[in-house]
């Protein structure tokens, strides 16, 4: 066997199965994807998206309204809200516990799912912070606050 078909064959050899393993990783992989659509996407796709989907952008100011529900055999709370990314804006019902760093004009990005009235209905909801956050608690300690302001 000549030198060259030796290396081709022992390239392919190495190569083959590097390509099927990463086919395959990226193949499960791709469902495990978390993405979030803007309003504006959601209502240009609206006709598509048929199933759970993940929505972001920032909470309208004064959208924020809690009113009592009965869901499940139960008297709870629902609270809603609108979504915008400053071109179109998506209310949403949650029924739940929301995070401590929800609030107006902050970014969120909530899960669920959106009904023919384009609404969407959340099963969670998740508050984004910018990079400069810090909780009360740490911040509060004086070492820290002198390490924040030499920065």
């Amino acid at each position: 066997m000549k030198k060259k078909n030796k290396r081709l064959k022992t390239l392919l050899l190495f190569l083959v199965p590097i390509f099927t393993g990463a086919t395959i990783i990226f193949y499960n992989l791709k469902d495990n994807m978390v993405f979030f659509y803007s309003p504006t996407e959601i209502l240009d796709k609206s006709d598509e998206i048929k199933s759970f989907v993940r929505l972001g952008g920032m909470v309208k100011k004064g959208s924020v309204s809690k009113e009592n529900t009965f869901f499940n055999g139960a008297n709870v709370e629902e609270v809603s809200f609108i979504i915008t990314d400053f071109k179109n804006e998506i209310e949403v019902k949650y029924i739940g516990i929301l995070p401590d760093l929800f609030k107006e004009e902050q970014g969120v990005v909530v899960q669920g799912n959106i009904d023919e009235m384009k609404v969407m209905r959340a099963t969670e909801v998740l508050a984004k912070h910018d990079e400069n956050y810090m909780p009360p608690e740490i911040e509060a300690i004086e070492s820290i606050k002198e390490k924040i302001n030499d920065i």
